[in-house]
């Protein structure tokens, strides 16, 4: 099993299960098929609503004596509603509490955004807090503290542009360890992953397969797993399109967190590991880079709003 290491040793695997959009009644279920299939890497957040039905699968898996606590990696979020300082660590607490564990492996938080504590949706300009008023350094300074009270045993980010990482590197005490973001062959966020790499900070890569049938995208949207490279790739390879997307993310040293809650297809892209690359395929995967967002942050740019997609990816 491919893995990334941490400063201490801590080694997380590359590969994980995402759990995002992964719908309460069938998650518990995707939970336990992966971890009987060798997955050892689980992706959650709080947000996901999802967090106790994965809690319960765990302990399932515990007590059926399939996994250990401790070969396990379990990743949580903290949503943008807990950002001022004293919020963090109450916010953890209840995602241990849903999640049945005594830690988490990494703590992230999840947007550069603030909300106040119950916004109305759809999102109104009133609903956000602008981050001059909550800055991410006082966000940090609760992620901190949960990382030294042994909460968490690593904490770091999620959809954070390079100026952003700059800014809290400035003050944080503790350096971030891991920067979750969208990542695949049309939005392979290479500078991203230069600076990352030179400030010893890992990628997670979240949306590894493009999002395939999700029913909020534009008609328009490209479906990655049909584009002609990746799947003359696939051919060629004698592998699923899936599975070359991934080999490609890991290839790159970074960690793909795909979402499945179907048992055939959680075993074949935990096979990706598997698959090997040559430089030709990388070349040509990496050729197909058009700087597109699946997962745009147009939601919390609403008219009038203090978020804008120019100031949340600082592009």
């Amino acid at each position: 099993m491919k893995k990334l290491i941490f400063q201490n040793n801590d080694a997380i695997p590359a590969l994980g299960l995402g759990t995002w959009q992964a719908p309460r009644g069938e998650v518990g279920q995707a939970v336990r098929e992966a971890i009987r299939c060798g997955y050892r890497h689980i992706d959650c957040a709080a947000i996901y609503g999802n967090e106790k039905e994965i809690g319960d699968a765990l302990q399932a898996a515990f007590s059926a004596g399939e996994v250990r606590r401790e070969e396990l990696w379990i990743t949580s979020k903290l949503w943008n509603t807990n950002h001022c300082k004293a919020e963090v660590r109450p916010a953890l607490e209840k995602t241990l509490a849903d999640l049945q564990l005594d830690y988490l492996d990494l703590y992230l938080i999840h947007w550069p955004v603030v909300l106040v504590e119950k916004p109305v949706l759809p999102h109104v300009p009133e609903n956000f807090i602008p981050l001059d008023e909550v800055p991410i350094s006082e966000t940090w300074e609760g992620m901190e503290a949960c990382l030294e009270a042994g909460l968490a045993r690593h904490i770091g980010v999620s959809n954070f542009s390079i100026k952003k990482l700059k800014q809290l590197l400035e003050t944080a005490r503790h350096r971030p360890e891991m920067n979750q973001v969208e990542m695949h062959p049309l939005l392979a966020q290479n500078e991203l992953a230069v600076f990352c790499g030179a400030e010893k900070m890992h990628l997670t890569a979240y949306t590894p397969l493009g999002r395939p049938a999700s029913p909020d995208l534009p008609p328009n949207a490209p479906e990655l797993l049909k584009d002609p490279t990746v799947m003359a790739i696939a051919a060629q390879r004698n592998c699923t399109p899936a599975q070359v997307l991934l080999a490609w993310a890991m290839e790159r040293g970074t960690s793909p967190i795909p979402k499945s809650v179907t048992p055939k297809r959680i075993e074949e892209n935990f096979a990706a590991q598997n698959v090997s690359l040559s430089t030709a395929d990388m070349a040509a995967l990496n050729g197909l880079d058009r700087h597109y967002r699946f997962v745009d942050g147009t939601f919390w740019t609403p008219p009038g709003g203090c978020y804008t997609l120019e100031n949340l990816w600082d592009e």
